[in-house]
């Protein structure tokens, strides 16, 4: 199939597309229900549909369910040797670990956990960007956005800072197997990500067993000592849980501080008041997530009944792709879609998705990158693009740079 005449749907997960998709999802809001092939899956992009379906309990997240529906495109889950995660499970089971998880995590069981961060995070935050010495470039991916969250997520679920820079070492080659470079050799990446996994998973069990005997303040200690209705986790379950933690966590919040800063560089008054107003970051966040967010498209659903989509029966077994970055710039629910506006009232945005599976990271996602563009606003002296528009990761589902080249004049002083 050919560039000029392949489908829509090809169209959108065509990595030719991927430094701006945005017209092809407004081509795409055109045919609010798209199903362009014989067991395709049905493409749902405007607001208020993809809103609804997110809370339709015919729409199952199984992984069971979409296994059954066959491959697509984009492939199913990706193996990890480990029982699903709640997240590619549906009630009552998906309720029960995700509450179990939600106990040390944050409110109500945890309210203070967030704002005890805080100061860690800061901390961290300025860490890295001291790190930038007295280079005047850097690559905000690679040397900033990747490096943070990884931190955050192992002081969270209590890996010894000492095993810091061996699980990162896990974490590269399972991460690059979410983004496969096509001139890579692949035999040679799946072998790099299944041997980590394992390597992981060992270190994983370790971790848990000695939390098991000796429990600490920490979130893995918390999910296998729990003490609430739903019982522990088993080991399993736990280990399940810490991936998808790392995984899904880190990707998202890479993404949206990757994109964040790219969309603060080239709206540069907005940048100015940010530096001004670390106030704004609240709103600015949140307007990225409607903007650019990090998780383009939801395509892990399985209908498990009939459904009808403004006029259109989605049959029993089909495959849903629900469109959140078409959705967050549909016009019938945003005015003026397509503008970056931090001061836009009306922000309801999907980019933590919605209903039992909007993202269990969210809090954390908003406040690690609340924390890192206030940092770089105020410290980066004269930031500007290098290279726009910048290379993208190849996958269509996590959307964000792979390299962010960043010129600057030199740092200003942690407290000015």
């Amino acid at each position: 199939m050919t560039h000029a005449n392949a489908s829509l749907l090809h169209r959108i997960t065509d990595y030719a597309h991927r430094a701006d998709p945005y017209p092809l999802y407004e081509e795409l809001r055109r045919t609010p229900v798209l199903h362009e092939e014989e067991g395709g899956p049905y493409l749902i992009s405007s607001y208020w549909d993809i809103a609804g379906l997110l809370h339709d309990p015919r729409v199952s997240s199984d992984a069971a369910n979409l296994a059954a529906a066959g491959a697509d495109v984009l492939g199913g889950p990706d193996d990890t040797g480990l029982p699903p995660s709640f997240i590619r499970l549906d009630p009552p089971e998906h309720d029960r670990l995700r509450r179990i998880a939600n106990r040390p995590f944050g409110p109500p069981h945890s309210p203070r956990l967030l704002d005890s961060l805080r100061d860690e995070l800061g901390e961290i935050v300025a860490g890295l960007i001291d790190g930038f010495g007295d280079a005047r470039e850097v690559d905000l991916v690679d040397q900033f956005a990747y490096p943070f969250p990884v931190t955050v997520i192992c002081r969270l679920l209590g890996v010894p800072r000492e095993d810091e820079p061996r699980f990162r070492a896990w974490v590269d080659p399972i991460v690059a197997n979410l983004d496969p470079d096509p001139e890579a050799d692949e035999a040679e990446r799946l072998r790099a990500a299944q041997e980590a996994r394992t390597q992981l998973g060992m270190y994983l069990a370790g971790l848990v067993e000695q939390r098991q005997r000796e429990p600490r303040d920490d979130m893995l200690s918390a999910l296998v000592t729990s003490h609430g209705p739903d019982g522990p986790m088993s080991v399993m379950e736990v280990l399940s849980t810490a991936v998808l933690l790392l995984i899904a966590g880190h990707e998202t919040t890479v993404n949206l501080i990757t994109n964040g800063m790219l969309t603060l560089l080239r709206h540069p008054e907005v940048l100015g008041r940010l530096r001004e107003d670390p106030d704004l970051v609240v709103r600015i966040v949140e307007e990225l997530l409607r903007y650019e967010p990090p998780v383009q498209l939801v395509p892990q659903r399985t209908c498990v009944a009939d459904i009808e989509v403004r006029g259109v029966t989605i049959p029993k077994g089909s495959r849903i792709w629900l469109v959140l970055a078409a959705g967050n710039r549909d016009p019938e629910r945003f005015k003026d879609p397509d503008r970056f506006d931090p001061d836009r009232e009306d922000i309801q945005h999907l980019g933590f998705g919605s209903g039992i599976h909007s993202c269990f990271g969210a809090p954390l996602a908003r406040l690690e990158t609340q924390i890192a563009l206030t940092a770089l606003a105020r410290r980066l002296d004269n930031p500007r693009l290098l290279e726009d528009p910048p290379p993208y990761r190849r996958n269509a589902v996590l959307r964000g740079p792979r390299h962010l080249r960043v010129g600057f004049d030199g740092l200003r002083p942690e407290r000015s």
